[in-house]
């Protein structure tokens, strides 16, 4: 097992909880644990990486940011997965719609991520990895948004390395939704992929904030404080784990 602290997380094991909340915004991560948590502690603050322990409705819980991109969900979760003992890790981020089904501040909850990313080369398969997220806590995720009356959809969502396209997005974009793809965001088959081979579990939920298709959006204040709905739902699932 690597010593600790990490390269990248500078705390003990038992500074974090088994599951730990991740969205991929520093202040993101600060908001929710000053809002949600009872006693937060700060046990993490590496490179601006927040993380915080502290206590929701009697359940030790952490809240841990994850920057952007695959590359950094990668190392923080394997770090967190086989160095500090947890066992789920919960993305609570943002998404861009691509799905003419999917609405501005709809949760999209991923069942299976797809990605353009070279992510699974590392592994040295023999064929094509499918990234999907653990059964438990999407079940559990998916009875709980139907008890808060949530409005929420269950499916594939897009992983992909690049925000700025090269290509036009318009060309891609209907590419993926005729094949089902509800929404496209940064990190979940990263997350998927690494509690895969670290034998643990994670589910990505994410928030609509802006529309690919009908070109709505939200700010980067409203993605960072008001997606207030996916908070409560990641926290309410996190003390039945």
């Amino acid at each position: 097992m690597t010593n600790y602290p990490t390269p990248h997380i500078n705390a003990k094991p038992e500074d974090f909880a088994k599951t730990v909340l991740m969205p991929g915004d520093p202040l993101r991560a600060k908001f929710m644990a000053e809002t949600y948590l009872e006693n937060p502690v700060l046990v993490n603050s590496v490179r601006g990486i927040n993380g915080y322990t502290g206590m929701y409705k009697g359940k030790k819980i952490s809240i841990m940011a994850s920057g952007m991109g695959i590359p950094s969900i990668g190392i923080y979760a394997n770090e967190l997965y086989s160095v500090f003992g947890v066992e789920n890790i919960i993305r609570v981020g943002s998404a861009g719609g691509i799905s003419e089904k999917v609405k501005i501040r709809d949760i999209v909850i991923g069942m299976g991520a797809c990605t353009d990313s070279n992510f699974a080369n590392q592994f040295a398969l023999p064929g094509t990895f499918s990234p999907i997220a653990s059964y438990r806590l999407l079940k559990t995720f998916c009875d709980e948004a139907e008890k808060m009356g949530l409005s929420f959809h269950v499916g594939n969502i897009l992983s992909s390395d690049v925000f700025y396209a090269d290509t036009a997005v318009e060309s891609a974009t209907p590419k993926w939704a005729k094949m089902g793809v509800l929404a496209v965001e940064m990190e979940a088959a990263g997350l998927y992929m690494t509690a895969a081979r670290l034998g643990k579990n994670a589910l990505a939920i994410c928030t609509v904030s802006d529309h690919l298709v009908t070109g709505e959006a939200t700010t980067a204040q409203e993605r960072q404080t008001t997606f207030t709905d996916m908070m409560t739902l990641a926290l309410e699932c996190a003390i039945k784990l």
